[in-house]
């Protein structure tokens, strides 16, 4: 698993170059927008918790001006550049979709209207999604803060901002890799904020597997409704990606044993022949959609 973690912790450091190419605005204009739908901008959004800015984007449904006194549940997901816009994405063009995929589900009825809320990362991503310090990296171990700008800032001003449902019913948190991680530390952390949780890819390793015996640690399970998933070729070689699976499957079988069930309020999928990348996650959006924000009938 060594190349595998280091590759996984690359990506982490991938930031730094988003935070690089953001300046120089004529790198972007080589690339075209993908934009879809209404999509709304927030800079340099400041946490002083955290005590530093990032961008905020917000997908809001078909219908949101028109439909006035209707109100919408919210999808926070993080790593926001890559998840609408493949002119912002860390490869460029190659983004989750999420803008383009929500709005074919939401009109063909498959989903409820929601807002979705991209969190940009910063140069502080690894130590910001992580809840324990690893101390083989020496870093991490923040995501407690990063929960607490999420709940006590970002959210109240979403929340003022727009037509919201605030119940943990109507409110999700999702991510990939280490934001996999911290969405279903957070949402176990939160039940009565997230009340859905995305758990994409998540760094199960990171900290001596800390998210498993945080799931065993807890003193009975909380009402949050899961979908968590990894690829099957989430490696370097055969060897690295049936060890991250072994990891996933060790976190789903904590999470059951804590009372999930499967098929009913937790969905575990392993995708065939799929990466660690934003092209696989693409992939899997709509699932993790329709298993999370079902159209209610």
């Amino acid at each position: 698993m060594k190349f595998f973690r280091v590759s996984i912790l690359f990506r982490a450091f991938r930031v730094l170059a988003l935070v690089l190419i953001s300046v120089c605005a004529n790198a972007f204009a080589q690339q075209p927008h993908t934009l879809t739908g209404d999509i709304r901008s927030h800079k340099s959004f400041h946490s002083n918790i955290l005590k530093n800015d990032r961008d905020v984007i917000v997908y809001l449904p078909p219908g949101y001006d028109t439909a006035k006194s209707r109100r919408y549940s919210v999808f926070y997901m993080h790593d926001g550049q890559n998840l609408f816009d493949g002119a912002t994405s860390f490869i460029q063009g190659q983004e989750w979709r999420v803008d383009e995929t929500a709005e074919r589900l939401i009109a063909a009825g498959k989903i409820e209207p929601l807002i979705v809320v991209g969190v940009y990362n910063t140069k502080d991503r690894i130590d910001e999604y992580t809840p324990a310090p690893d101390a083989k990296y020496k870093m991490g171990g923040k995501a407690d803060l990063y929960g607490r700008m999420l709940v006590e800032e970002l959210k109240p001003f979403i929340d003022s901002q727009y037509r919201t449902k605030h119940d943990a019913k109507h409110t999700g948190l999702a991510g990939s890799s280490l934001g996999g991680l911290a969405s279903l530390y957070l949402a176990l952390k939160y039940p009565n904020v997230f009340g859905r949780a995305g758990v994409v890819s998540p760094s199960v390793w990171f900290a001596g597997k800390h998210i498993v015996h945080y799931v065993e640690s807890l003193p009975k399970k909380p009402n949050v409704r899961i979908w968590m998933d990894i690829g099957t070729k989430e490696g370097r070689t055969p060897e690295e990606a049936q060890q991250s699976i072994a990891d996933a499957r060790l976190l789903r079988d904590a999470l059951v044993r804590k009372g999930w069930r499967l098929g009913k309020d937790f969905n575990y999928l392993e995708a065939a022949g799929a990466e660690h990348n934003e092209a696989a996650w693409a992939a899997r959006v709509e699932g993790i959609l329709t298993f999370l924000f079902p159209r209610k009938m």
